[in-house]
């Protein structure tokens, strides 16, 4: 009978426990989402890795965390994770897409082919898929597969331009420019916005010698997005030969402002400041080159000749011998070696150098009437010596001929394919940059770099709030949130616990309650962190951190709640939900609670900006513009040097129509810091003729 009576009790307390872990998986599930769509990718994992300790019969904590691994650019783990999503449902489109992603990064086209192949027979309109099938055969370089791809795609979207782009790199590949041509203005027709569309049109009027239209195309590409190093290496190109050497030269100086390592750009800069006399810069540049590259022989011998220029003749020689232990038959080599040694006082050095000129000279005289001779036998048998100078201003970058020296690098055309990995995607409604408003301000402990510094966000109360020491960290005003690194989840996991210890000590005590909020806030656990926050405005009504803090915990949450929402009615995404449920529909009703907590905080702390920006912020996001530039007003009243609420009053004037108040505060942003404002302008400024 006892037995009995235990097995039925052991049963009995292991049912509320099941039920518990149950809640408890599917929390840490929406917390572990919650940190991926927030870009949180090393928190993300770790909560993924519970669920799938807990349930590892589950495919979606395998899927999310391989989607967190791809943006990691573990693409080996990412697809192993996929692996597991398939062998536990092999209908998950995701799993394929994502599987063919890493696999493309891993070189594997193959298997990224099979991919999406499987895919298509679940989602065959699926463009997304469509398109990296496409891609994949490019980069195997079959390209009567990418046609019968582009076909399909063509038929499904007739108006999407990157099957026109891809079309017209096909036509590239296999020499037909006419046909590429006419796919880009195509493309250029249905998308004159489109940055990919100008440039892809420029490359193909470079290799057709049209310099002047060329660099008009490159124009409008740089126009519309400043930030791609590879229009300004071609424009620079184009500048050249049409002998803007000038021009050229602040082409790769703003190539290198935007990609400090491109090789590219830091060669051809060279060559052409020591074309101009400015030796000591050239030096510089082929210095970088050669600390890239430490066996590239022609930055070198470049260096060598610039080093002679400007009287380190030791240093000259040292590079010519490089060069010449490398290419013992390089006679120009030789030729500038004596020159040096002479003006060092190496007489016998020199002089050696000189006899093996002659020699040389005298050989290839001998050599050349043996070509005639052979010329007028037999002309096929006749063939171009490889130490002379190809014909033409530039070289490639794999080209290894000495005698080349002096020309202008262009890319391999196995570098050249690399501007169009970018078409690889997920999402294909994410094709072009989307115009969006600056985020709202958070009070965190980290914040990401600026590429250009900004003014520090500062308020008094928030400095006191540093000061009293209840936070183990400074507190930043931010809206450049930074995702923590493994150490730093860590280390908030422990100082949650520290502070439940203290909040036991002193249960009174608002502040405390707040500094484990933001620990929870960190590591994604917002329900926790909203019990905190709310626990800290019943203890003290006037703390206002607390209720500006809250009211950005929820407006993420519906965030969130809006991303579920529209991943479902791209279809993929439903059945990939953590719950299994459906996504709550979210209303303009759901951000009453936001708005009512920051105007508590204006009330309390009407001198603290960043709550009126949050709450025009909500407002704008609700089309409620006219009260969006009413609270950007009182922002910029309170901050004048407030850049993120310029840019987006600009925005907020562009919605409505008002392109020239628009443009006006989106020149100040980009005054104040925010280059992206620059492009913004580019896209709402028509230029004469278009």
């Amino acid at each position: 009978m006892m037995p009995m009576i235990k097995r039925i009790l052991t049963l009995l307390l292991l049912i509320p426990t099941l039920a518990c872990a149950q809640i408890n998986t599917d929390r840490v599930m929406t917390i572990a989402r919650n940190a991926l769509y927030f870009e949180d990718y090393v928190l993300s994992i770790q909560y993924f890795n519970q669920v799938i300790n807990a349930k590892p019969y589950l495919y979606q904590p395998y899927f999310f965390r391989a989607l967190a691994k791809l943006n990691l650019e573990d693409f080996r783990g990412a697809e192993l994770d996929c692996d597991a999503v398939i062998q536990r449902n092999p209908f998950v489109v995701g799993a394929y897409q994502v599987r063919g992603l890493a696999r493309i990064r891993l070189g594997d086209f193959n298997g990224a082919i099979a991919d999406y192949r499987t895919a298509l027979k679940y989602d065959p309109e699926n463009i997304a898929l469509w398109n990296n099938l496409t891609l994949s055969h490019i980069q195997k370089k079959d390209y009567t597969s990418a046609r019968e791809d582009l076909q399909s795609m063509i038929k499904i979207a007739p108006r999407y331009t990157r099957a026109y782009l891809m079309r017209g790199e096909v036509n590239l590949q296999e020499k037909d420019t006419v046909a590429a041509l006419g796919d880009f203005n195509k493309a250029l027709d249905l998308d004159k916005y489109d940055p990919d569309a100008w440039s892809a049109r420029a490359i193909v009027r470079l290799q057709q010698a049209k310099y002047a239209d060329a660099e008009l195309d490159l124009d409008q590409a740089i126009r519309l997005s400043a930030r791609n190093a590879g229009n300004y290496i071609n424009r620079a190109l184009a500048r050249f030969h049409q002998n803007n050497l000038r021009g050229a030269m602040a082409d790769y100086d703003l190539a290198l402002s935007v990609d400090p390592g491109n090789f590219i750009g830091h060669y051809n800069r060279g060559l052409l400041r020591a074309r101009v006399g400015d030796d000591n810069r050239a030096i510089e540049d082929f210095d970088f080159v050669i600390d890239m590259e430490p066996d590239n022989m022609m930055a070198l011998f470049n260096r060598g000749l610039l080093r002679a220029q400007i009287g380190d003749y030791r240093g000259a020689v040292q590079d010519y011998t490089t060069v010449i232990n490398q290419y013992p038959n390089f006679i120009v080599g030789y030729q500038y070696r004596s020159q040096a040694r002479r003006k060092m006082g190496d007489k016998k050095g020199a002089d050696a150098d000189e006899a093996k000129v002659i020699k040389a000279q005298i050989d290839r005289q001998n050599a050349l009437t043996a070509h005639k001779a052979v010329a007028q036998n037999n002309p096929k048998d006749t063939k171009k010596d490889d130490t002379e100078d190809e014909d033409g201003e530039t070289r490639k970058k794999s080209d290894k001929n000495m005698n080349n020296y002096r020309k202008i690098v262009i890319a391999d055309e196995a570098e050249a394919d690399q501007r169009y990995t970018s078409y690889y995607r997920g999402r294909v409604q994410d094709k072009n940059v989307t115009i969006k408003l600056q985020p709202m301000f958070a009070l965190t402990y980290y914040k990401k770099s600026s590429e250009v510094e900004r003014v520090v966000n500062f308020d008094k109360d928030i400095e006191a709030l540093n000061n009293s020491r209840v936070l183990p960290k400074r507190l930043y005003i931010t809206d450049m949130e930074a995702p923590l690194t493994e150490a730093q989840v860590k280390y908030h996991f422990n100082l949650i616990d520290a502070h439940t210890s203290s909040i036991v000590e002193d249960p009174k005590s608002a502040p405390k309650r707040f500094a484990r909020a933001i620990d929870f806030y960190l590591v994604q656990d917002f329900t926790n962190a909203l019990a905190d926050l709310t626990q800290a405005i019943l203890l003290d009504d006037k703390f206002f951190p607390a209720y500006f803090m809250r009211a950005l915990i929820r407006s993420k949450q519906l965030e969130y709640q809006r991303s579920e929402q529209a991943a479902s009615s791209v279809g993929a995404g439903a059945e990939l939900d953590g719950a299994g449920k459906p996504a709550k529909e979210v209303s303009a009703v759901d951000y009453d609670l936001v708005k009512k907590d920051l105007e508590k905080v204006i009330a309390l702390a009407p001198s603290f900006e960043y709550a009126y920006y949050n709450h025009a912020n909500v407002l704008a996001m609700l089309k409620d513009y006219r009260g969006a530039l009413a609270d950007y007003d009182e922002a910029i009243k309170l901050a004048p040097d407030f850049a993120d609420a310029y840019y987006n009053r600009g925005l907020v004037h562009i919605f409505l129509g008002n392109n020239k108040l628009g443009i006006a505060d989106l020149s100040k942003a980009g005054e104040l810091g925010i280059v992206s404002a620059y492009n913004v302008i580019k896209r709402f400024t028509e230029q004469p003729g278009e």
